[in-house]
């Protein structure tokens, strides 16, 4: 199984959290879209081409064996797409208490994973528990 370091991860988190706040703060969607730009394009092309997690292989060393399977790295991302694009989509559509709710849980999620609570973690393992019929 292929496995990411966990610098990588934490600065694509980073990535995500600075960029929500960004919007929250300035109400700015483009900046919604560019964030949904750069995870979509990570999701589909692949990790490497991630902007958050290229920065990171620039700066970044991986000092320990921390890894994150590149599976579950993929479920995340696309929860993370899929709060974007419910975000972007309710934007665009005005209605944007809605946005700012889909965005402010994409930060949320985020922000926990930084601090060491992986929502979507405990998602996947509830996936994969149903899938197993258990």
């Amino acid at each position: 199984m292929k496995e990411i370091p966990i610098e990588y991860v934490k600065a694509n988190q980073s990535g995500i959290v600075l960029s929500v706040i960004a919007f929250l703060v300035s109400g700015q969607p483009w900046i919604i879209a560019a964030l949904w730009l750069i995870q979509v394009i990570g999701l589909f092309i692949g990790g490497r081409w991630n902007l958050f997690a290229a920065l990171g292989r620039l700066f970044l060393t991986p000092k320990g064996k921390e890894t994150q399977a590149a599976e579950l790295l993929r479920f995340n991302n696309s929860l993370a797409v899929a709060f974007l694009s419910l975000s972007l989509v309710s934007l665009l559509l005005g209605w944007t208490t809605a946005g700012y709710v889909f965005a402010a849980m994409l930060l949320g999620a985020a922000g926990a994973a930084l601090l060491g609570y992986c929502v979507g973690c405990t998602l996947y393992f509830w996936v994969k528990q149903i899938r197993a019929g258990r």
